[in-house]
């Protein structure tokens, strides 16, 4: 996907009440931008640190500017903070370069209502022409890396442990369910469930790879201009 209009550099003087940030712009005037990440943004959210905002003219938005990127630790790492942007992009991998064993579904349809705990799953793959079980796709956007491993969740996700017994759900009766990690992360070549925050978490999703829930991971590359995901990485569990 490409940003249109391109996003407006600036530096990050603070990020408070969780979906607020105040960014100064490089012409000098400060600016309050929304903060699209429910989750506790571990490393991606230090004053000082360059980021990037895209901005919006419609009329009805409370706030027209919107925090996107970050350069993050000292080896200046983007990452891509905005968690919607990776529906966008696993919709894009899904739509016109879908891995081999997901390229026979030729209806992919969003926001779907599903499971005993009234989720919604991100994306839903069906085939008209063959005989083939649909697949449920949960998209998650990992911004959290350390030594070039990859982290999820970045703070405790009681909704993230209810997407995997729903996703668990679908395996047992006979359909197919993947976990796709979006790794909006430069810095990380690898996933891993993260244990020391979430252990719930860790434990649960260990479970549900070991009943037949699919999980995978793409890595994001990203510019102040475009974000694409470009490869497969390994996930760990």
């Amino acid at each position: 996907m490409m940003y249109e209009p391109r996003l407006i550099p600036g530096t990050l003087q603070r990020r408070y009440k969780r979906f607020l940030a105040d960014v100064t712009l490089e012409s000098g005037e400060t600016v309050v931008a929304h903060c699209p990440n429910t989750g506790s943004m571990l490393g991606c959210d230090s004053p000082g640190s360059r980021v990037w905002l895209s901005r919006s003219d419609n009329p009805r938005r409370k706030l027209a500017w919107t925090w996107e990127l970050v350069e993050t630790g000292r080896e200046g790492h983007l990452a891509c903070i905005n968690t919607g942007r990776a529906n966008t992009l696993a919709g894009e991998l899904l739509r016109e370069r879908p891995p081999a064993d997901l390229a026979p579904y030729d209806s992919i349809r969003p926001e779907v209502r599903y499971g005993s705990e009234k989720s919604r799953i991100d994306w839903l793959l069906e085939s008209s022409s063959r005989n083939l079980p649909p697949v449920w796709v949960e998209v998650k956007n990992v911004t959290l890396a350390e030594s070039g491993i990859g982290y999820f969740p970045d703070a405790v996700t009681t909704r993230g442990q209810k997407h995997l017994r729903e996703l668990a759900e679908r395996v047992r009766e006979g359909e197919r369910a993947l976990l796709l990690f979006c790794v909006c992360h430069a810095g990380a070549s690898e996933v891993r469930p993260a244990a020391a925050i979430d252990a719930h978490y860790a434990a649960l999703l260990k479970e549900v790879v070991a009943a037949g829930v699919e999980c995978r991971a793409w890595h994001c590359e990203m510019t102040p201009e475009r974000l694409e995901l470009t490869h497969e990485i390994p996930v760990v569990i």
